[in-house]
């Protein structure tokens, strides 16, 4: 069985590193896994995997390169033998759906997001990624979704939550001196309680709301905002302006992008993912609980899925300050905090999302 999957890059994000999950599935099963992008930093790691990269503008939004795009698509299916095209977004899912049509062969998509649908327009466009012969939510919050805009029928959707790695997120994997080297990276001092938003550096992921929060406390909470700019250098400044009018630039770091993820989360005391807009899962929450850190996220969309109130971690209102310093406040004072790495194991890890991936796919496999 080979499978194709296209996406417009390879870089970072939730979406990017499921593929690279889904090629590691793949080839540990026996399969051919390919990937169609534009390329990014994350194609040397997906060539150890055994997967094989091609390269191509495909997430481009220009209509009229499109039969161009189908076309080509269409030559990979052909010289590869795909037998499944998996489409991951929007722009290129829409030259994919007409290749694999063309070829006879089964299209698969997954809803990784909330589209915003402000016009008939981009309703149409969106709905690209209900056409699948199997369309796969990545959360029940995204199903949901995906059933009111669409109209899909059940019978045609499977939710396959996004999966935790359990074996690179283990907090026993790590010990005090990885905190504090990597706190010393950051400039953090060990004795500051240290609050960790993981997100790239964009309005909506709540870096103004964290800084709003973080000036109603005192002065033992630090927060580190790790993440890449990805170009946005003026929400950069202003997020540094903001930090410099509530007096807080000695409690605040802009450490840039970080690969360690894992050891991030070993030097945190909590994570916050205070996101103004839904996220259609909570990636971030789950890994921050594989690593038994107390999180804090915004009451709504898949996070909701992800984090139990109370237990492992907290849910405040989206956009509410008062109630995110209330939360951190209250955690910091906490000495016995439960850990949530066994409900994350069993309902969000990698091994399962890969399994119902492999599952997925087995129903389009040639005899």
């Amino acid at each position: 069985m080979n499978v194709l999957q296209i996406l417009p890059d390879l870089n970072a994000g939730g979406v990017e590193r499921t593929v690279l999950e889904t090629v590691e599935a793949l080839r540990a099963g026996g399969h051919g896994a390919y990937v169609l992008s534009a390329g990014g930093r994350l194609v040397p790691e997906l060539q150890a995997l055994g997967g094989i990269h091609h390269s191509g503008q495909i997430g481009s939004k220009n209509i009229l390169t499109v039969p161009w795009r189908i076309a080509g698509i269409r030559r990979l299916i052909a010289e590869q033998k795909i037998d499944i095209v998996h489409a991951r977004s929007r722009a290129p899912a829409w030259p994919a759906y007409y290749a694999a049509r063309a070829e006879n062969i089964a299209f698969v998509t997954t809803y990784h997001g909330i589209y915003n649908a402000g016009s008939a327009l981009k309703r149409a466009y969106n709905s690209i990624m209900a056409k699948g012969d199997i369309v796969i939510a990545n959360s029940q919050y995204t199903a949901d979704h995906i059933l009111r805009e669409h109209g899909v029928d059940p019978d045609r959707m499977t939710v396959i939550p996004r999966g935790v790695d359990m074996a690179l997120f283990d907090p026993k994997t790590f010990n005090l001196g990885d905190r504090h080297a990597k706190r010393a990276q950051w400039g953090v001092p060990d004795d500051k309680t240290l609050i960790l938003l993981p997100a790239r550096l964009t309005r909506w992921k709540g870096q103004t709301i964290a800084l709003e929060a973080l000036a109603r406390l005192d002065d033992k909470f630090h927060l580190v905002l790790l993440g890449d700019a990805q170009g946005r250098e003026a929400y950069v400044s202003e997020l540094k302006d903001q930090a410099a009018r509530l007096n807080l630039k000695d409690r605040v770091y802009f450490p840039g992008h970080d690969t360690d993820i894992a050891r991030a989360y070993y030097a945190a005391d909590i994570v916050i993912c205070p996101s103004t807009d839904p996220e259609a899962f909570g990636r971030t929450a789950a890994e921050a609980q594989a690593m038994e850190r107390p999180v804090i996220v915004s009451d709504h969309g898949g996070a909701v899925d992800v984090v139990e109130h109370g237990k492992a971690g907290w849910r405040v209102p989206p956009g509410d300050a008062m109630a995110l310093a209330n939360a951190i406040d209250r955690i910091g004072a906490l000495t016995d905090i439960p850990g949530g790495r066994a409900r994350i194991a069993d309902q969000f890890s990698k091994t399962a999302l890969q399994s119902a991936l492999l599952e997925v796919y087995s129903r389009f496999a040639k005899p």
